[in-house]
């Protein structure tokens, strides 16, 4: 059984599916709902376009991804907006799970007035506390890591 999240209060949620998504096998929305448990806390939708980050399209035409960029950004507004006209007053979050996703989307955090983030992590704080990523150093780092010698 995969973990689930319940009783997140104070936060909704858009997801952004990366072009080159890790989820082959299953719809990834169906699977983020189910990881995000939104029969408790909300459904989850999509926050669709290419951020005009992942691959090399950002470096070898930096002219295209921008634009990619801004119509990205003005789909990531609307999102935010519309979770906002549902009278919704809390935070909003858009997860992913591609780290040159993450990056593009972080771009949107003072434009849009929410929070971009992996959707493990999110998991993460929300089942093992907020302090969950120096907890977790900590006990590799006292041997909680085997050692392994090539």
């Amino acid at each position: 059984m995969s973990p689930q999240l319940s009783n997140v209060t104070g936060v909704r949620y858009m997801y952004h599916d990366p072009c080159h998504s890790p989820m082959k096998k299953h719809d990834p929305l169906t699977v983020v709902n189910t990881l995000m448990n939104a029969s408790q806390n909300g459904r989850i939708g999509l926050n669709d376009r290419c951020c005009g980050e992942s691959g090399t399209l950002a470096i070898s035409r930096p002219d295209v991804s921008t634009q990619v960029r801004f119509r990205k950004e003005e789909e990531v507004r609307a999102g935010a907006e519309e979770i906002r006209a549902e009278g919704h007053r809390g935070e909003v979050k858009i997860l992913t799970s591609c780290p040159s996703c993450l990056q593009g989307l972080k771009r949107y955090n003072d434009d849009a007035d929410l929070d971009a983030d992996y959707i493990v992590v999110e998991i993460a704080k929300n089942l093992l506390g907020p302090d969950w990523l120096p907890a977790y150093v900590r006990r590799a780092n006292t041997g909680g890591i085997e050692r392994v010698l090539v």
